[in-house]
């Protein structure tokens, strides 16, 4: 690997010879730090520097370069990931304390630091994209554009990393650059469980400059202490934003979605009775066990039965009482393995729900202080950091995984961290709290699925809030946010969610047919109340067909067909495509005060000299269109009811 001191820091050039024209410069950054008051870019050329290379399979190769000071032996090792097929790079930086004594301070560490030049005429638009707050805006896209002496800066909140804003940054370029090379843009993604900012800056000659990494770095490291910044990404792109957005999306089918036994997750049914026991709180095995009978006595498929907060002993009754992970044997006497054990007879998975990170007075956790973070009497955040406090809930967990017979483990946080890692440092270790606990979560959930082959895990904060990438590729959201069932807020959505990660769940609670197609997506979860015989299970039955006849195509390259709106008084769609099995699906909505019944959608990505057979499910029409008619005409709709939804599967003759 070639280094060019002549900016802030290193530059990756083996890398970039991956990536194409529409890359950085050879001599741009890509990260940056200062050590004892001085920058990076001054020290790291007088210091001593190795590297290794080796293929990691025939897709990516990996690059490691150390760099260590002859003064403090403060050692830097980046390790690379280069991926050949799209010309795209990751890396982390690891720091570390090699000498006898204290390091100076180490700070501003800023692993994603770079610069690209562009002509102060040329514009570019920053796409992010909103968190997961809770609302029916959650994951809304957002565009700013960058003007020369412009500059945007972006964080999360309270330390889970998409709480407020997303990790993920498309910067377009819509006039090209100055080599005459059209459209394009770059992408990049800051992979960190924790408190992270980006900031993306223009000069007065127009050139820019994006940076990102850890919120607070100020910090001395210990004799031996080793640390590590966030995971970043970069990938280069020609033409418009959306396929940018598409080139990554297959990046994360390809590289990150977890899998099992070399397989992707297919679409999912998983039940639940939460929404008529308070979550777990009020039911027992008598009750789980009549549900997982109903919904199949009703021909309605189960992949995996949920069970959700609240088994466990409740010292006060209410299921955010977490900290004594032990099964409450008053509700369930055999344990939940009487209720895996009828469930695996059937064919059916479990899903269980643990949130071992929070932990409340009154629990048995509670009375290890010296592994919590916290002040007594509040409720408190185990520290993942702690060695003897990860191995413990290791351990725990672990057995009750093998004991109860879990399928799929699912992991809550309804806690902000940001706060407790805070005041845990002191002054010359700033930082250093939230790194470790980093560390510490990740390794837990790598321990888990090493003891547990086959296992699988569900990433939930308060719904949604830990969607960074390192999580991802360990975890699938399956609860996308605490936001659901409502239509429009579901349709925004699957709209934002699917620019940025394929594999995603919710809610559906109806037979009517535009609710449930608003609340569509890959994963879904029933929370019908089944007790009761005379819903419309016709209904039900119909609308999950129709769902597990387009649901492979989640995997599918996604397109936006209509701007996004959070009106109700707009039309909403997109599509799923396939480019090469040439088939796929429309989604379309007539919001509830939409005074439009006609709207014409032109279709993307179509081969033009295929003629295609459209089939609208709903109303169950099929009519024959060329491609190129497709994308020049478009389908054209219309919807005389309000609200109402068109799901229009089409595939090539």
């Amino acid at each position: 690997m070639c280094y060019d001191f002549t900016m802030r820091t290193c530059c990756l050039a083996l890398l970039l010879s991956f990536v194409p024209a529409c890359a950085c410069a050879a001599e741009s950054s890509c990260f940056s730090f200062k050590f004892d008051g001085r920058p990076s870019s001054e020290l790291l050329p007088a210091w001593k520097s190795e590297r290794s290379d080796r293929d990691l399979d025939n897709a990516r190769r990996e690059s490691v370069t150390t760099y260590t000071d002859p003064r403090s032996k403060l050692l830097v090792r980046i390790v690379s990931v280069s991926y050949k097929e799209n010309h795209s790079f990751e890396w982390t930086l690891y720091l570390k304390n090699t000498n006898n004594v204290d390091t100076p301070i180490i700070e501003d560490v800023c692993p994603l630091d770079m610069t690209f030049d562009l002509p102060a005429e040329k514009p570019l638009a920053l796409h992010h994209n909103t968190g997961s707050p809770c609302t029916p805006t959650d994951y809304a896209p957002q565009v700013t554009d960058l003007k020369p002496l412009d500059s945007k800066v972006i964080t999360t909140s309270g330390g889970r990393p998409t709480n407020s804003d997303f990790p993920y940054f498309n910067l377009f370029r819509p006039s090209g650059d100055d080599s005459g090379k059209g459209p394009g843009g770059k992408i990049f993604v800051i992979g960190w469980p924790g408190q992270w900012r980006a900031k993306f800056s223009r000069d007065a000659k127009g050139a820019y400059r994006v940076q990102g990494g850890q919120e607070l770095t100020h910090f001395k490291l210990h004799p031996g202490e080793e640390v590590r910044t966030p995971l970043c990404y970069f990938l280069g792109y020609r033409g418009d934003w959306i396929d940018g957005q598409n080139k990554f999306r297959r990046w994360m089918i390809d590289f990150n979605v977890p899998r099992v036994d070399g397989k992707l997750p297919s679409p999912e049914i998983t039940p639940c009775s939460s929404h008529q026991f308070a979550e777990m709180v009020k039911t027992d095995t008598k009750a789980q066990i009549l549900f997982i009978d109903r919904y199949l006595e009703e021909k309605i498929p189960i992949d995996y039965w949920w069970m959700d907060a609240g088994w466990y002993i409740l010292p006060n009754g209410d299921w955010p009482n977490t900290g004594t992970w032990e099964v409450d044997a008053k509700r369930f006497p055999r344990g939940l393995r009487e209720i895996s054990d009828h469930a695996h007879a059937k064919g059916v998975k479990t899903i269980v729900w643990f949130e071992p990170e929070r932990v409340t007075p009154n629990t048995e956790l509670y009375k290890h202080a010296d592994w919590l973070l916290g002040k007594d009497g509040e409720q408190k955040l185990l520290d993942m950091g702690n060695p003897k406090a990860r191995q413990w809930i290791t351990d725990h967990i672990s057995k009750l995984i093998t004991e109860q017979g879990v399928d799929l483990y699912r992991q809550d946080y309804n806690i902000d961290p940001l706060d407790f890692w805070r005041k845990n440092d002191a002054p010359d270790r700033q930082g250093i709290t939230e790194i470790k606990y980093v560390e510490g979560y990740l390794a837990y959930f790598d321990e888990l699925l090493k003891r547990h082959p086959g296992l699988r895990i569900d990433t939930c904060a308060s719904g949604g809030r830990r969607n960074d990438l390192e999580t991802l590729r360990r975890a699938t959201p399956l609860l996308r946010s605490d936001y659901i069932l409502e239509p429009l807020g579901q349709q925004q959505h699957t709209f934002g969610l699917s620019l940025w990660i394929p594999y995603y769940g919710t809610g559906i609670n109806s037979s009517d047919a535009y609710i449930f197609q608003s609340q569509m997506c890959p994963h879904l979860t029933p929370v019908f109340d089944v007790r009761k015989k005379d819903l419309d299970y016709n209904a039900i039955r119909k609308l999950i067909a129709q769902w597990q006849s387009v649901a492979p195509l989640y995997y599918a390259d996604f397109y936006p067909l209509t701007p996004y709106s959070a009106s109700s008084s707009e039309w909403l769609a997109w599509q799923f495509n396939d480019p090469k099995k040439k088939e796929g699906f429309v989604q379309a909505f007539r919001r509830p005060e939409c005074g439009q019944e006609k709207y014409s959608l032109k279709l993307r990505a179509l081969d033009p000299s295929q003629t295609y057979k459209l089939h609208e499910l709903t109303s169950d029409r099929s009519w024959e269109q060329s491609g190129q008619a497709l994308a020049e005409e478009g389908i054209h709709l219309t919807l005389p009811g309000k609200p109402s939804a068109a799901l229009i599967q089409y595939q090539s003759k």
